[in-house]
Formats: C-alpha cells, structure tokens, sequence
C-alpha cells in the first residue's frame, strides 16, 4: 500500500550511487515496541502494510542506491522470507495448481532494481560487530550506514555532499526530535506558553551515516559485543574525524508502540514526511 496522497520530489542521484553499499542493521528484537513486534524481527514491523525496513531503503533508492547489505540477527529467517517472495506478495498471477505452481506473474508491480545481500552477523552481536562482519562485502572506498527502525525526510544526496565538503572520515545526520512532553514557560504561577511537543535542544545522532571504508579497519576490531556508537564512533569524534550532517526536517525512530501508531497514522494520512519516492 501507498501513502495516497504523500507529494514526492524528483530525485537528485549521488554519482555512481548504483555501486555504493548501503549497510542496514537489522538484528534487532524490538523488545521495546513488543505490542507490535513479538512474532517479528524489528525491521519487519510495518508501516501501511510495508515493513519499515523497506521505508528506509525506498528513501536510498530515490537517490540511485540500489546495493543493499542487510546485518542480520534475530528472525532473520523472516526478513529472508519476505525478499526471497517479494514479488508474490506484490503482484498479480496466476497459479495452476495441477503442475508444478510456478506461479505466471502479470505485472511488475513492486519490482525494484535492488541487489540485497542477506548477511548473518549474530544472535546477539553488537552493532559494530555487525558492521565489522560484513566488511568483505564493503566493495569500494565509501559506504553508507543506517538503522532499520528509524525514517526521516533525509536528504542522502546533501549527505553525501557534506561528507566530501567535510574530508573527513565519517559523517552523522544529527537532528532535533521533538520532546514527548509539552513545554510550559510560566511568569509565576501563569502559563504564558504551552509548546506541544517541542524539538529538544541540540543535535542526537539520526542515524544515518556515510563512512570511509577506513573507517571498519582502523576503528574496529573483532570483539562480538562491540557496539558502534561507543568506542568505534567516540574514538572517531575523539580523532576529529566525524562530520555532522544536520537535518532539521522530520525523523522518527520507532522505538516504542506510540511511534508505531503514530507513523502509521501519518501514513494513513497521505502525509507521511519521509515519503520521497514517487511509486
């Protein structure tokens, strides 16, 4: 399903982004967001009918990446399951029962150009293990690195600009999520103001990253517990390395069972923000 009525923007492609690797961590167990997820990996909770791990890789392909490297962990089976049968859940055929049932499609609806690389990196592994364990699939000088339970209206195409304005030798989108509490300013015991939901102040990491494929060897080792936002990414903001990217546009990780009803209501609502794509 799509959002109906979501304006997209033309793309703006990165040169030569078909040869680019997109790294997606997916191992998650969403234990936070349980009501939605028990029977399903994190990255396969959906957002109007469609996993929120497709979300993220429609936003790269609207910007030419079409080589995608999935660290997988728990379930992984159905994230496997769910690509290897694409097209069976998105288009018509037909199916006669009385042969083989190798089904005749009719249509191309949901085709993607996209190459995935399914990649088991560990039940329980870190997630710079797991970045670490896919690092012979990482084919070329650069890559580019994201969660797969967070959407945004990220423009990949200004990230990627920054990293090479930057020279450095990594980059982090940095955005403003909005408190979950409504912000009172008060002249004594009187409400002068009653904000909803104002962004916080400062820049969180949104997750989304480009890296120098350096990056893998000099600032991370084999340890399976090893997480990325702490000795990888600290070391390397240490060394004057990491460029900030900053958004001030819309981001959402799904973190908890409210962000899950609240990006299905904006995508029922045909405004869903991170919507680029045209299809």
């Amino acid at each position: 399903m799509t959002s109906p009525s979501s304006a997209s923007r033309p793309p703006r492609t990165v040169p030569g982004a078909a040869d680019i690797p997109v790294v997606i961590l997916c191992g998650g167990m969403g234990t936070r967001i349980r009501e939605a997820s028990e029977k399903l990996p994190k990255p396969m909770v959906d957002i109007g009918g469609k996993p929120i791990l497709w979300h993220v890789m429609k936003t790269y392909g609207h910007y030419g990446f079409r080589r995608f490297i999935l660290c997988l962990g728990y379930k992984s089976d159905v994230i496997k399951n769910y690509f290897l049968n694409y097209r069976e859940q998105v288009a018509d055929f037909t199916l006669k029962l009385a042969d083989d049932h190798t089904p005749t499609f009719h249509n191309t609806i949901g085709d993607e150009d996209w190459e995935v690389t399914f990649a088991e990196t560990g039940l329980l592994s870190g997630t710079g293990a797991r970045v670490r364990r896919v690092r012979d699939y990482l084919t070329g000088p650069r890559f580019l690195l994201t969660y797969g339970d967070g959407v945004g209206a990220i423009d990949v195409a200004d990230l990627w600009d920054a990293h090479e304005r930057g020279g450095r030798i990594g980059t982090v989108t940095g955005v403003r999520p909005s408190s979950r509490y409504g912000e009172l300013q008060t002249e004594g015991d009187t409400v002068t103001l009653f904000a909803e939901k104002p962004p916080k102040v400062g820049w969180v990491s949104g997750g989304f990253f480009v890296f120098e494929r350096e990056f893998v060897d000099k600032y991370m080792d084999d340890d399976p517990g090893m997480m990325l936002e702490r000795a990888p990414l600290q070391q390397l903001a240490r060394d004057g390395q990491l460029t900030l990217h900053p958004h001030d546009g819309f981001w959402m990780g799904m973190d908890t069972f409210r962000d899950w009803t609240e990006l299905n209501q904006l995508w029922d609502s045909g405004a869903a923000p991170w919507r680029v794509w045209a299809d």
